[in-house]
């Protein structure tokens, strides 16, 4: 039998992946187009909602992201039907999807909205740990209350979490930067954040109280897991969770190593004592008591080996491409993403994609740039759900101003932190100047100019500075004459500029 001959219906629309750019584009789409068949295919019974959004300003928007059952949604929309399987194969010419299942779905407008999965750095390994979905992330917590010693490679937004919320455990922190945090922060606000890390803690806040799932998979009696990712964490994933290791202190040991890579070729699990007495030579005094055994040794690259009861990998993400590369014709960006246009449509016809899994290939605002970040899965969505329902419809669409400016906030060290535009300097070269306002367990404020404008800004702490901030970068007003007072404490910034 041929796909076609085993066509179980047709959509009219129909989005994989069950995340939050897969589920804001099957909200925007049902909105829309309220009598048209539309269908989530999803391999998780639960899906990932954006709740208790909050437009902080034109661009800047704040939310929570909640775990839900399916049947949340088709009780929401009558128009959806929602299929549980992951997707086995994609034929864009047929304009047919088969899933894991046997069965076989036609669609007149598709939107891959499959995410992305940890860039491991060993595959198949007992004691490498990645965490990605909300599966992985309860499998750590298991782990961790069991653990000592846990070694945490990667300097991403994951790397940050773990390392000031795990208690009870000595963390060693390997990363290759300079500075912690790099992929958000430059060297002062490095500094500005690393006491947090050695300073009590505020009382941590109440449990989350929303509801949280849990999902019984098949196993093949050896207690494996699912085979099939499941959607991205959200911006909260820590909550509700104890990150508590085995000592269960309240004071614990954290060790920054800078430069520091894993060696990969040597990492190794203890399985004999000849591997072992291989690695005493070069054992550091933080490994401890050298007659003890631990699960796993890593060797960095100074040299030093540590033993530690499993390694986080935390080195960032790969789009999840796979299976729809087979047998068809996708244009792939240099990181692996989907080229997608500014109506997020791919190269293959009828097809769009949204969130991790694709890359923005138009030309962007002199003020954005990509970041596989929950802020823009939730962009991207909704403006490929309105793409989708505006070329079904045969009604012309603007790319959505939301991608005029780079902006997210999120929340590190118990610090509120918003980025603005080109925070980093991204792309800027040498051609720019910083302004910088700092107070000690405070605030932490940095501005980027640009031929005396405001092109980006990073904010970190209660600042109230970010709607200003934003209006300033967005029109583009020449802050030459205002120099160092743009940051000046005793001039109510806000007022001013109003």
């Amino acid at each position: 039998f041929t796909m076609a001959d085993k066509i179980e219906k047709t959509f009219k629309f129909v989005v994989v992946g069950g995340g939050i750019a897969g589920v804001t584009c099957v909200e925007q789409l049902s909105y829309s187009l309220q009598s048209a068949d539309v269908a989530l295919i999803t391999a998780s019974p639960h899906i990932k909602a954006v709740t208790n959004y909050k437009q902080v300003a034109k661009v800047l928007e704040e939310f929570d992201v909640e775990e839900q059952p399916t049947s949340v949604l088709e009780e929401k929309f009558p128009n959806l039907t929602v299929i549980h399987s992951a997707v086995n194969t994609l034929n864009t010419r047929s304009h047919l999807v088969e899933t894991a299942d046997g069965k076989v779905y036609g669609y007149e407008k598709l939107c891959i909205c499959s995410g992305a999965r940890p860039k491991l750095l060993i595959q198949d390994k007992p004691y490498v740990l990645g965490i990605r979905d909300t599966d992985s992330a309860q499998e750590f917590q298991k782990q961790l209350t069991k653990a000592r010693k846990i070694v945490v490679v990667g300097n991403g937004g994951i790397a940050l979490e773990l390392v000031y919320e795990v208690e009870g455990c000595e963390v060693i922190w390997a990363v290759k930067d300079k500075t912690i945090g790099n992929t958000f922060f430059d060297a002062g606000a490095a500094q500005f954040l690393i006491p947090s890390l050695g300073a009590d803690k505020p009382e941590r806040e109440a449990a989350c109280k929303r509801t949280r799932y849990t999902t019984d998979y098949p196993t093949d009696g050896r207690g494996s897991g699912p085979t099939e990712p499941g959607s991205a964490l959200g911006p909260d994933w820590h909550r509700g969770l104890v990150l508590k290791g085995a000592e269960w202190v309240r004071t614990f040991a954290k060790l920054l190593f800078w430069n520091l890579i894993l060696k990969r070729d040597m990492f190794i699990s203890v399985g004999n004592k000849t591997l072992l007495t291989l690695f005493k030579k070069n054992f550091s005094p933080c490994c401890g008591q050298a007659s003890r055994t631990w699960p796993v040794y890593v060797l960095l690259t100074n040299g030093k080996t540590f033993g530690c009861d499993f390694v986080v990998s935390a080195t960032g993400v790969i789009p999840n491409t796979e299976p729809f590369l087979r047998g068809n014709n996708f244009a792939l960006a240099d990181d692996g993403g989907l080229r997608v246009d500014d109506h997020m449509v791919t190269s293959e016809p009828d097809v769009y994609a949204a969130g991790d899994v694709c890359t923005a290939c138009w030309d962007h605002s002199p003020l954005w740039q990509q970041m596989r970040l929950w802020t823009q899965a939730r962009q991207m969505g909704w403006h490929a759900g309105r793409c989708m329902a505006a070329c079904a419809l045969s009604e012309t669409i603007e790319l959505d101003f939301c991608f005029e400016l780079f902006s997210h906030i999120t929340k590190f060290f118990n610090y509120k932190v918003f980025l603005l535009g080109k925070f980093n300097a991204q792309g800027l070269g040498s051609d720019y100047e910083l302004l910088l306002r700092y107070t000690k367990g405070e605030e932490y404020v940095k501005v980027v100019l640009q031929g005396g404008r405001m092109v980006g800004a990073v904010l970190i702490g209660e600042t109230d500075l970010e709607e200003t901030f934003e209006n300033l970068i967005l029109n583009q007003m020449d802050l030459t004459p205002y120099g160092e007072d743009l940051l000046n404490p005793n001039i109510d910034i806000e007022d001013y500029f109003d």
